[in-house]
């Protein structure tokens, strides 16, 4: 992230020149995010998400979506276009749809214009939570508290010409870190890892929600759900948190499956089932056909 304005600044400035930048709209759309989710999921647990309050709010959390992802997606980009890093052609295009940032700009482009779902909002909130907690401690808190900045020598050092030992030579802040920001990076460490792994199983009972509307036939259920297994199918082979939550369902079935008693047509059943989802993994991997580079990892 960009560092936040100079501490010798007027607050007014100061906050000026934050907004002005385009990191402070990709953190104001992953608050407007936050907040709208909020207000569907309120809406969602008094069962009244159908009126235009809750509608308009789940719309707008994904308008906020498309434009953060779309943010990071145009500065990734833009850098790799002037280091002439930016592959053209098949393998481009492969490599483009192969960037997390890419594939959750395009489904939340797709859920906008889709029947609503919560369990489609919430994945993007939790990131967009951890996106506003960095973002506060390393730039807001920072623009509001500037931390002092320190001499670069102590008074008792301009006699011998040593510096103090805890000032720097440029003058760099030796000032402890704001309380609420030490606060917020000590969350972040704490919850990241596990908050993903939410995320994860998020993701995939989506799946199987969208796999009930199209089994009951729901209008464009169909499209929805083969747009979303690419989507998954994408992630599983991205993300270390989505291949153990998978590992941690195929283990349960297998133990559920395996038990003494169970039908073995259900037994048989379910390994052709396995079977079936691991050839057609192998067969939907797009590098090994048009080779070049793995894909990038989600920078947001």
């Amino acid at each position: 992230m960009a560092p936040p304005p100079s501490a010798d600044l007027p607050l007014t400035e100061r906050l000026l020149t934050l907004a002005k930048t385009l990191q402070f709209g990709w953190f104001a759309g992953h608050l407007t995010l936050i907040l709208c989710t909020l207000r569907y999921s309120l809406s969602w647990i008094r069962f009244n998400y159908s009126t235009f309050a809750p509608r308009f709010a789940y719309r707008t959390a994904f308008v906020a979506a498309a434009a953060t992802y779309g943010i990071v997606v145009y500065k990734t980009f833009k850098a790799r276009s002037k280091g002439g890093r930016a592959p053209a052609g098949i393998a481009g295009a492969v490599g483009l749809l192969s960037d997390e940032n890419v594939q959750y700009l395009l489904l939340a482009l797709v859920w906008l214009y889709s029947r609503q779902f919560l369990l489609a909002l919430l994945p993007y909130a939790i990131y967009s939570v951890f996106h506003v907690a960095t973002y506060t401690r390393t730039n807001l808190i920072p623009t509001l508290a500037p931390r002092a900045a320190a001499p670069a020598t102590s008074p008792s050092a301009s006699a011998t010409g040593a510096a103090s030992p805890g000032a720097s030579a440029a003058g760099k802040s030796t000032a402890p870190a704001h309380p609420v920001a030490e606060s917020i990076g000590r969350f972040v460490k704490q919850y990241y890892d596990s908050s993903m792994s939410v995320v994860a199983l998020l993701e995939i009972v989506l799946w199987f929600r969208l796999l009930l509307s199209a089994i009951t036939f729901s209008k464009g259920s169909w499209i929805l759900i083969a747009v979303y297994t690419a989507f998954l199918r994408a992630r599983f082979a991205q993300s270390s948190h989505v291949q153990s939550a998978f590992a941690h369902f195929e283990a349960r079935v297998d133990n559920l499956t395996g038990a003494q008693g169970m039908n073995p047509t259900v037994r048989q059943l379910w390994v052709t089932v396995k079977g079936g989802v691991r050839q057609a993994y192998a067969a939907t991997d797009l590098q090994k056909y048009v080779g070049g580079a793995q894909p990038p990892r989600k920078t947001q």
